[in-house]
């Protein structure tokens, strides 16, 4: 971490924060010193990354190198023990707010990434983001709450803006960590896995019922649930009749499937009859609507227990909708509430 240049008229001397000394040498005279910071060479259009490690130590060989790339003069640090190198404050404050689910590597350009080691529901704390951010001196980006995410996919990204930080201040990162994880049993980023579910499938429409068009909800509908490891287990079809419906319904749960989708008869037309026979078989409605678009229409509710979706057209044909975002978090084992469907309109405008 600690390097030393020549002391003749090409070095100049500067102490930054507290005691530590950043030594600024012309490249000619930085042979035999070891680089503070990564470098990094861009080739418009072709490359972008790092091109000298922090570490190396620089070699006769390396000066054409360093003034391709600009490189009139290099940094080395004298490092005061009450300061931290950005590399070592960005892998102490992603160590401190990783959790289940996660990994992280080394640093790269003084950054460090935390990945998802699965697929799963991303949870982020967005309280102990902007409590980080608001420290100053230190940055931290994340994907929102609630994202689905695969393995190898980057959760957050730590780093220290100046190349110098004060270890108390990293120290503090580490504090809101753990007082987070102490009031939440998990610590501020992590993954919920998302389990593997068997859902029913009520296909209503007396025009699809009768044959008249062909069923383009039910190819839709399993997409989605396989990409998240889910399958149908089997689907019914009904025409636009309350009484058929709401048998349907009976019908999946007392085959014990995981979730009862019926799509469908969503909207406000005389005929469609399936919020009204999805009321009537007995579902505690948390909310028919959402204010997210896509998805305005959709019906939330529990039947015994059992999450039951009422699916508007727009599933069909729409990449993501309410129903993306409900789905994930029904598979992660939470419980819907009217509070959790109010939130989605915040964001939740997905096509105008």
């Amino acid at each position: 971490m600690t390097g030393r240049g020549s002391s003749d008229s090409g070095a100049a001397e500067h102490t930054i924060l507290s005691s530590s000394v950043l030594r600024e040498v012309k490249v000619e005279d930085a042979i035999g010193t070891v680089l503070a910071h990564d470098l990094t060479q861009i080739l418009p259009g072709s490359f972008k990354g790092r091109l000298f490690r922090k570490g190396h130590r620089v070699e006769a060989e390396d000066i054409p190198k360093l003034k391709d790339i600009g490189k009139e003069h290099l940094y080395v640090i004298e490092l005061a023990e009450s300061d931290l190198h950005e590399d070592d404050a960005a892998l102490r404050m992603a160590a401190a707010l990783s959790g289940t689910g996660t990994a992280f590597g080394e640093p790269h350009e003084g950054k460090v990434s935390v990945k998802s080691d699965r697929t799963g529901l991303a949870c982020i704390a967005k309280e102990f983001v902007d409590g980080v951010n608001g420290l100053g001196e230190i940055a931290l980006a994340t994907v929102t709450n609630h994202r689905v995410v695969h393995a190898g996919e980057a959760l957050a990204a730590t780093r220290a803006i100046p190349l110098i930080v004060p270890e108390s201040k990293v120290r503090k990162v580490e504090k809101l960590a753990a007082e987070y994880k102490q009031r939440h049993g998990e610590a501020p980023v992590s993954v919920r896995p998302l389990r593997k579910a068997r859902a029913g499938l009520l296909t209503t429409g007396s025009e699809v019922y009768a044959g008249r068009i062909a069923d383009k909800f039910g190819p839709a509908v399993r997409a989605k649930l396989e990409a998240l490891g889910s399958e149908v287990a089997e689907q019914r079809f009904a025409p636009d009749d309350r009484q058929i419906i709401v048998k349907d319904i009976h019908y999946f749960l007392q085959q014990g499937y995981d979730m009862i989708l019926v799509t469908g008869g969503m909207s406000v037309d005389p005929d469609d009859r399936t919020p009204g026979a999805i009321a009537e078989a007995g579902t505690d409605i948390v909310s028919y609507g959402t204010p997210m678009l896509p998805g305005s229409m959709l019906l939330f509710g529990y039947l015994r227990g059992i999450p039951i979706f009422g699916l508007p057209g727009c599933v069909m044909h729409d990449p993501y909708t309410s129903f993306d975002v409900l789905l994930p978090r029904v598979l992660a084992g939470d419980r819907i509430g009217k509070e959790d469907i109010v939130a989605m309109g915040y964001g939740g405008l997905h096509r105008c």
